[in-house]
């Protein structure tokens, strides 16, 4: 069973006891933080990795759980990892995304345990997707009860449901959830650290206007297209289709290792006609087998919509913005921007 697709209940039920405050309290002994006095972070994969080295600029030091190159639904916990969860001073993690990562949280007790699932409102049935072959309800584990930060900024009254069984957690891949997810880790490192809590404050407020330009560079540069429906192997982008107006058909569901039936393809090849698609997008860290074989099917190209769930040598860009603004220039030319 590919781990994605469905939590142990152990790992759910250890995840659920600290999913209720954005930062959690736990019994344990305080860890001594980094050797040279920084505030040790560890996080769960890149997209929380990066918010932490943003806005703890050179006051942490930060580790990630997943190696680049690591599909971070399938990570598997270390000896050594669980050790290093135990020490950090801060722990950063998107819960329902990687239940070894739930698991061995519940188990680290760390005193500062920051869910970003808790920071902004995560949709139970994928936005801007298509419900197709189980792609949504079942990924994520996600619960009513884990609760939302009402320090976290929520500004939207969007209205989204929170399934019994699941949600989205692909949030990072709308600049402004993620930069509500922003505004919350920059809290909870300022309550860790209140000594440099203006530094934390600075650094945050100057990632939020970053992300606050780039959400509106999506806005301007997917206003006017030709179509609005994009198809993708992996449907990790209903946040980012919700957001810009556009329509994500999605080959596999939320996971891209799962194979489409043949209606599936089908539909989609008669979709893409109808909706004149012209590209098949596929990602770095998963096979591109399924997007080119339907590419071929339908007369379409292929080109790179990546999910951002790591950066690696294959990435095209160097860090979160670089890769979201390959995304934008990739959508805008398979759309036909105008």
């Amino acid at each position: 069973m590919n781990v994605r697709r469905l939590i142990p209940t152990a790992a759910l039920a250890g995840a659920l006891a600290l999913a209720a405050p954005a930062l959690t309290a736990c019994s344990g002994t305080p860890s001594a933080g980094a050797a040279d006095g920084r505030l040790a972070v560890t996080a769960s994969f890149y997209p929380m990795q990066f918010l932490a080295e943003q806005i703890g600029g050179d006051r942490v030091q930060v580790a990630s759980l997943t190696k680049p190159g690591v599909e971070p639904h399938d990570l598997e916990i270390t000896p050594k990892q669980t050790a290093q969860l135990g020490e950090s001073d801060v722990v950063l993690y998107l819960k329902g995304l990687q239940p070894a990562v739930d698991e061995a949280v519940a188990q680290a007790g760390v005193k500062n345990t920051v869910d970003a699932a808790t920071l902004t409102k995560l949709d139970a049935h994928g936005p801007g997707g298509h419900d197709h072959e189980g792609a949504h309800g079942e990924e994520a584990g996600h619960s009513e009860e884990a609760g939302h930060s009402e320090e976290a900024g929520h500004s939207e009254g969007d209205g989204h449901s929170h399934g019994e069984a699941g949600g989205d957690p692909h949030v990072w891949l709308d600049p402004s959830k993620y930069a509500e997810i922003a505004k919350g880790v920059g809290a909870a490192l300022e309550k860790a650290d209140p000594g440099h809590a203006a530094d934390y404050r600075k650094n945050t407020d100057e990632l939020v206007g970053k992300l606050t330009a780039l959400d509106t560079e999506f806005k301007d540069g997917l206003k006017n297209t030709a179509t609005r429906t994009f198809i993708t192997t992996h449907a990790a982008f209903g946040y980012l289709a919700e957001r810009y107006g556009l329509d994500q058909e999605g080959i596999s569901g939320v996971d891209p290792e799962s194979e489409p039936s043949p209606a599936r393809m089908k539909e989609l090849q008669e979709r893409a006609k109808k909706e004149n698609v012209t590209t098949v997008f596929f990602e770095t860290l998963a096979s591109d087998k399924t997007a080119k074989s339907l590419a071929a099917d339908a007369g379409l190209k292929t080109d790179v919509l990546d999910p951002l769930e790591g950066i690696t040598d294959k990435s095209q860009g160097a860090d979160y913005f670089e890769v979201m603004r390959s995304n934008l220039k990739n959508l805008q030319k398979a759309l036909g921007a105008k």
